[in-house]
């Protein structure tokens, strides 16, 4: 298993990049689909800007396209990390105890997606990355 383990650590750093793109990619379809209405969403049909899931969708918009480029990764993803804990406790909490009843699974798993990697970083693959090679 010790080749395996070497193997596995020396694609980390990549892994690592990838994991924050895909999941900045998934946070900034959420507000492309709030905000502009794309892809056609009926649960995301009448959300307005002046809204609860306007504002979620304007985070999720601006924010996962920060996390997607890797810039500003850790701020970007603890404030993404808490919208996603605010959204659990408020739309999804009240209506079950059980995250598979009251459909928060997504709102935990990417509270702490971000939450990780608000202290991993972006990796190599990042703007982050590249402003530090600069300096």
């Amino acid at each position: 298993m010790d080749a395996f383990d070497k193997l596995a650590a020396k694609w980390q750093p990549t892994a690592l990049s990838l994991f924050r793109f895909i999941t900045g990619l998934l946070l900034f379809q959420y507000g492309v689909a709030k905000l502009f209405k794309f892809p056609p969403v009926p649960m995301f049909a009448k959300v307005e800007l002046m809204s609860l899931y306007g504002a979620a969708g304007t985070l999720e918009l601006i924010l996962g396209g920060l996390l997607l480029l890797g810039l500003f990764t850790r701020l970007v993803a603890f404030m993404l990390a808490g919208e996603m804990a605010f959204a659990y406790f408020l739309g999804h909490a009240p209506m079950g105890f059980f995250p598979l009843i009251n459909n928060g699974t997504l709102a935990i798993l990417f509270c702490f997606a971000c939450l990780y990697l608000s202290t991993a970083g972006g990796g190599p693959y990042s703007l982050d990355a590249m402003m530090r090679k600069k300096t």
